[in-house]
């Protein structure tokens, strides 16, 4: 079989198999159970074998490069545009295909299960702190119908919550006391285990070289660190700090035409919103602490936000610091302080 190109198009239990060969005509069509996919894959020649990086892509990718073929993850929506006719399944797979043999389509790097395992630290404790965060709100709400309105953070809400029962006087009846001891308790219980979560993303980041250099960089804490660490690995699929920026939201979007380039905002659909509140939320930090600075670094804050305010300054500092630690992540190099200009 003459085989360039084969694309898959993943799913939970049927897979679309569609391979095209080097004049981009189709030589091979299949729906494979997922039971039977590695060994259909193992079937076919060596090629290049193209997927969208969706859910347990990786681990697919990571299983077929075993098997001997070059694997490329992309990107959905950058597939979609190849989509000819109506969905189904077959007519995604083709546009994957298609997809695969575009050079200037930026693939997607596989993740190793080290990543994924920082990524799923993260991600429990993300669901963590939704779900602590939902139960706040909820026993708030529940509290305000009964006349006790308490401050939105949770701190005030740790602090109340007891005052509040110990209160005989507050017209709560006994049932309804112990529905909110109980939540109280689960609240508890959340801030354990984010604490926990906490603890073993720091553990794992100090663990890791490449999270340490990070480490040292300014604004960049376990969190940030191990996070940027499990989206991007070593950066090496990018070839810029600022195509990295770019990729992780921290970068001003633009509008061109007939010659005249116009600079917009960040877009909240651009990038991986995740990591870009982590790298925000230490910038913000650094802003802060850079009042009392005379440091290059902070002389250079400072004038920004004397310029375009705290907020601009905060993006400015998450879009330079994601671009040090994409020259740390692929020069395996130590952080050092330079000038700053503005």
């Amino acid at each position: 079989m003459e085989l360039s190109v084969l694309g898959i198009d993943l799913a939970k239990q049927v897979f679309e198999l569609y391979g095209i060969n080097a004049r981009g005509q189709e030589v091979l069509s299949r729906r494979v159970t997922r039971k039977r996919l590695l060994a259909s894959v193992a079937q076919v020649p060596a090629c290049l074998v193209v997927m969208e990086a969706c859910g347990t892509a990786h681990y697919w990718a990571r299983e077929i490069e075993k098997l001997g073929h070059r694997v490329k993850l992309l990107r959905a929506k950058d597939v979609k545009a190849y989509v000819q006719g109506d969905k189904d399944d077959r007519h995604d797979a083709a546009a994957i295909a298609e997809a695969g043999t575009r050079a200037h389509l930026r693939a997607v790097a596989i993740n190793s299960v080290e990543q994924q395992d920082l990524q799923s630290l993260h991600r429990i404790r993300e669901l963590l702190v939704k779900q602590r965060t939902a139960l706040a709100n909820q026993l708030r709400g529940l509290l305000a119908e009964y006349g006790v309105v308490m401050g939105k953070s949770l701190g005030v809400l740790r602090r109340r919550v007891p005052e509040v029962l110990e209160d005989a006087d507050n017209g709560l009846t006994a049932g309804f006391r112990a529905s909110v001891a109980e939540m109280y308790e689960r609240l508890r219980e959340f801030d354990e285990r984010v604490v926990v979560y906490d603890r073993r993303i720091g553990a794992a980041a100090r663990a890791d070289a490449r999270c340490e250099r990070l480490l040292e960089v300014e604004g960049l804490g376990p969190m940030s660190a191990s996070a940027l660490v499990a989206a991007v690995g070593d950066a090496r699929q990018f070839d810029s700090g600022r195509q990295l920026a770019a990729c992780l939201g921290v970068a001003p979007a633009h509008r061109g035409t007939g010659g005249s380039n116009r600079v917009l905002g960040l877009s909240k659909r651009q990038g991986n919103r995740y990591v870009r509140t982590l790298l925000i939320h230490g910038a913000r930090s650094v802003v802060r602490h850079a009042a009392n600075k005379t440091d290059p670094r902070s002389r250079w804050i400072n004038r920004l936000v004397a310029r375009s305010g705290v907020n601009v300054a905060a993006v400015a500092v998450a879009n330079k610091n994601a671009r040090i630690a994409w020259a740390l992540l692929t020069r395996a190099e130590r952080y050092r302080a330079v000038e700053a200009t503005a």
